[in-house]
């Protein structure tokens, strides 16, 4: 059905007979205010002091780009720019409206009855025994009882480059013939389709929010607890090595292999057979309980139905990748000052 739209313009200024040009604005008029445009969306009235943007948004754009290059927003207040932020979330609704929140294909490169059976491969055979075996194994190897934080650093970092290696040939060996695992990820790295900056920002901005909000209610709840690690305090201040080696562990290894898995794998594979919605709240639950932390079990949900969405809105796995590594060394950076 199409979208009704009400524009109330003013009246066009009477010219008297006796003048020949037009009275002069008045110098208190703020020429960034717009006539104001009613639309309905949704069920309740958008009220915007600009017309522009909603002609814009009414005009036929053949992609989100086009229509978001397409749409400035002007101050309502005079001297007062628009808060990002929101501009943002208002470019979100009206985009998701138009053209609908979830651009991921139904067609993925896996048989929709094999995807679980090759989850439960990645947990059971690769996930669970390096991560909870492979450190000791390393430690009998290097005949250390006890590893120093470098070389423990080192360790688990050797040991996610190898799960990820594990994964992808997994992955592969289990697609369909016709398909091209490695370009079907290939083109899901690089900035394209939806405004990937965009979704980023709107992504780490909401995520903070939803932390926050989570550890107050947490503290009010429970009572407050020790937000710190006690072994990744110890990597994080023994050294600038190791410092160096922490950070990028956490903020470019393990978000390149739980967002290959958690989100180009898993979400993608569960969105072709369900709502968008609801295999963000699976896939966000799954990648919950992957890292076998109860405390932290919400906080983790929360974050994967953030990074699950913006994967669905851009179909990139690139903004996930930024919402996830800012947050990680956000993380970071708190545990070093605290």
């Amino acid at each position: 059905m199409p979208m009704m739209i009400t524009v109330a313009s003013p009246r066009p200024p009477r010219i008297s007979p006796s003048s020949t040009s037009p009275k002069p604005a008045s110098s208190s008029a703020h020429p960034s205010v717009l006539p104001c445009v009613s639309i309905p969306f949704r069920g309740f009235q958008s009220r915007v002091r600009t017309g522009y943007f909603f002609r814009c948004f009414c005009a036929e754009k053949d992609s989100a780009d086009e229509l978001f290059e397409a749409m400035p927003i002007p101050s309502p207040f005079p001297g007062i720019s628009c808060l990002p932020f929101l501009s943002f979330l208002l470019y979100f609704s009206i985009i998701s409206a138009r053209l609908g929140f979830s651009v991921l294909p139904s067609d993925i490169p896996w048989e929709n009855s094999d995807v679980w059976s090759i989850c439960a491969a990645y947990f059971f055979v690769l996930h669970v025994p390096l991560s909870f075996g492979g450190l000791s194994v390393i430690a009998q190897i290097l005949h250390e009882p006890n590893l120093d934080p470098l070389t423990m650093v080192v360790s688990i970092t050797v040991l996610q480059v190898t799960e990820y290696v594990g994964v992808s040939t997994l992955l592969h060996f289990n697609a369909k013939p016709q398909y091209d695992v490695c370009r079907f990820f290939h083109a899901k790295w690089f900035w394209g389709g939806r405004n990937c900056i965009t979704a980023s920002i709107v992504g780490i901005g909401t995520l903070i929010g939803l932390v926050f909000l989570t550890s107050i209610v947490a503290d009010m709840l429970v009572g407050p607890k020790d937000v710190n690690d006690p072994i990744l305090k110890k990597i994080l201040s023994d050294s600038p090595l190791s410092m160096m080696s922490c950070f990028f562990l956490y903020c470019l290894i393990s978000p390149l292999l739980e967002e290959t898995v958690y989100r180009g794998f898993l979400l993608s594979s569960l969105s072709s057979t369900m709502k968008w919605w609801q295999a963000v709240i699976i896939s966000s639950f799954v990648f919950s309980i992957g890292h076998f932390s109860g405390e932290n079990s919400l906080q983790l949900f929360l974050i994967g139905c953030v990074v699950g969405s913006a994967y669905c809105w851009t179909g990139q796995l690139t903004p996930c990748f930024a919402i996830h590594s800012v947050y990680n060394a956000m993380i970071l950076l708190i545990t070093m000052m605290s």
